[in-house]
């Protein structure tokens, strides 16, 4: 029997008893087809003395630094006041320790930010000024987060009335004009629970490139499942909203004894569902991640039809599953045992 044949039974007795050497392993997934930020969490995690953390932290931070999509990072997607603010998460699978933050202002590195709530609070989430001057007061710097980009953004949106936002039950007509907008009288109950997902302004207003987030999933050789979003959110959104990004089983989840899942779209409905947890709920109770994804999208599906949203999805085997609706395809990035080189690849969505 050769050398190879011999360690590969060897890896395969190891992955049965757990000990964290089954040849899948490690692996980096990745939501869009964001490849300097996967191969940069690969080179992380592959490098001697690093964890999965810092892989995620490392590969998120790069799509922040290129802001991939202009929907990552400094420099674009602002708010109703022309401010671009921005979200981020990070946890560790092993301990359960999550650090996030939301509606960040005027620091540019929130990954990072997000990880020193984890590391050096005993808190979850910090928002708003307080999360930016939690971040001044660790050493993080300020810094302007508009850019001529976000500049012009904001002056189109502003000569287009404001169109397209994110209000309803309001006059003037949102549909029609800018505000400051007071409250109408609500329509009659048979209508009043109707799903947004409908709302015709709502779906003009949620494009590709008006939102976005990089969702990254990180396993090492040892089992140890780290997960991270960063995004800036939805472009021309009201001042203070914050999406599912930073919310710890809706942005993302990790749990060392099973494996992680991420999510990116639309993330007002999406949170609702908590999907990244259903996701790792679901391959706990022993579906795949390909069947735990594609199911958890169709529960979005059953409320809000045609939900622009996407899951991806790994366990502790190295098995990696993505499912989507309301894109038509989508793409993901990977680099593993299985893919050698980081790979972008593409699916079929559902509706």
């Amino acid at each position: 029997m050769s050398n190879f044949n011999i360690y590969f039974l060897f890896a395969l007795f190891c992955c049965f008893l757990d000990l964290g050497l089954c040849l899948s392993l490690p692996v980096v997934i990745t939501t869009w087809p964001f490849v300097n930020a996967t191969s940069v969490a690969w080179s992380t995690i592959t490098s001697p003395n690093t964890t999965s953390i810092d892989a995620v932290e490392a590969g998120c931070s790069q799509c922040e630094i290129e802001q991939c999509n202009f929907a990552v990072g400094w420099g674009s997607n602002p708010d109703e006041k022309g401010e671009t603010t921005l979200d981020a998460m990070i946890m560790d699978g092993k301990t359960r320790n999550v650090g996030g933050v939301g509606a960040l202002r005027r620091v540019t590195t929130a990954i990072s930010v997000a990880r020193a709530v984890m590391e050096r609070t005993t808190h979850t989430l910090l928002v708003g000024d307080q999360a930016t001057d939690f971040a001044l007061q660790i050493g993080f710097t300020e810094a302007d987060l508009h850019s001529n980009r976000s500049i012009q953004m904001y002056t189109d949106w502003k000569q287009n009335n404001c169109q397209p936002n994110f209000w309803k039950n309001v006059k003037p007509d949102p549909t029609k004009s800018c505000g400051p907008y007071k409250p109408t009288p609500f329509p009659p109950e048979s209508t009043r629970g109707q799903s947004p997902a409908v709302n015709k302004n709502m779906q003009i207003g949620f494009k590709y490139f008006n939102h976005d987030t990089i969702g990254m999933v990180v396993i090492d050789d040892k089992r140890n499942v780290a997960t991270g979003t960063t995004t800036n959110g939805l472009n021309h959104k009201i001042p203070g909203r914050v999406g599912d990004t930073p919310i710890m089983g809706a942005g993302s989840y990790a749990d060392n004894d099973i494996g992680g899942a991420a999510c990116t779209g639309n993330g007002d409905f999406m949170m609702r569902f908590l999907p990244s947890f259903h996701v790792v709920s679901m391959m706990k109770s022993g579906l795949s991640p390909g069947n735990a994804t594609l199911t958890a999208i169709q529960e979005i599906n059953r409320f809000y039809p045609g939900c622009r949203a996407a899951i991806i999805a790994v366990n502790t085997q190295g098995q990696h599953g993505v499912a989507c609706s309301g894109m038509g395809t989508f793409h993901y990035t990977i680099h593993g045992a299985e893919y050698d080189q980081t790979t972008v690849k593409e699916i079929q969505c559902i509706n």
